[in-house]
């Protein structure tokens, strides 16, 4: 994925050295386009191996409308854990627990995780429930009935509900588009906040498995996935892992094989993708800045 490193270069030549919210530190820059063509191989980073089980996972979680980390924990799923914990560190509840006690709580004790577990009204809660509007399943009909239409839109930034969210959307909103001859479909994803070494990557291959998905249940084949972003960024301690990165030649990228037989977006599970000729370079650890 030559975009991806070639954007990773741009950062290090070109950001501003910024304050951040989590106190870490980054270079940054502002507004960058990258796009993916889905018929040549599916855009999962080969430069170091990424947990594709975690991505898809997380996605289904979103379409749930789900935003409470227990499903995800019950699957070792740790994408979301830092930030209840960080919550549940800053509370009265708080008796000195470490991380993985904290997540075995969420894990066993329901009322515990009802209580604990929660993001507020996250992507699922937007995407399928914003102020009762299920904004994924219309999208789905009206690109069935009406695909020209410039208004295939879903928003999981919303403005109302911010403060009550664990982390605001990222990922804010998202735009399908329906080539002329009704073929092919595209998406694409406004990032309003990108953290390049560790989400970034997750972001990219979701958002291009979630356009393989539409595009199954509504009858087009998926074709590009397009990501713009806002305020684009490194942390400071990611910043030798992403020169480490730079050092290692992209491989050719997997294909990626949906169940055919599966029609209705919210009945996708795990078992129904197969990620095939999956050969990255080895994993990097980087930490999350929360």
């Amino acid at each position: 994925m030559k975009q991806y490193l070639d954007m990773c270069r741009y950062i290090l030549e070109n950001g501003q050295e910024r304050k951040d919210r989590t106190g870490t530190g980054t270079i940054s820059c502002f507004g960058y386009q990258t796009r993916y063509n889905l018929e040549e191989g599916f855009p999962l980073l080969t430069t170091k191996k990424t947990f594709f089980r975690g991505i898809a996972e997380e996605l289904l979680w979103f379409i749930s409308g789900c935003t409470n980390i227990q499903p995800l924990v019950k699957k070792n799923v740790k994408i979301w854990n830092d930030w209840p914990y960080d919550k549940y560190k800053k509370s009265d509840a708080y008796k000195g627990e470490t991380m993985e006690k904290f997540i075995e709580r969420i894990r066993e004790d329901d009322e515990f995780a009802k209580e604990w577990g929660d993001l507020g009204p996250v992507y699922g809660k937007q995407w399928r429930d914003f102020f009762g509007t299920d904004q994924l399943m219309n999208v789905i009909e009206q690109l069935k009935t009406n695909p020209f239409s410039r208004r295939h839109i879903v928003v999981a930034y919303n403005p109302a509900q911010v403060e009550e969210m664990a982390l605001p959307a990222c990922h804010a909103f998202f735009q399908f588009y329906v080539s002329s001859d009704q073929k092919k479909l595209s998406l694409q994803l406004y990032q309003r906040s990108a953290d390049t070494f560790l989400g970034v990557p997750f972001n990219i291959a979701s958002y291009a498995l979630l356009l393989m998905m539409v595009a199954q249940v509504c009858g087009y084949e998926p074709y590009e996935m397009v990501h713009t972003f806002g305020d684009l960024h490194i942390y400071n301690d990611h910043i030798d892992l992403i020169k480490e990165q730079l050092q290692r030649e992209p491989r050719p990228l997997p294909k990626m094989i949906i169940n055919p037989e599966v029609k209705d977006i919210r009945d996708f599970t795990y078992e129904d993708f197969e990620l095939v000729d999956y050969d990255p370079w080895p994993a990097i650890k980087g930490k999350v800045s929360v």
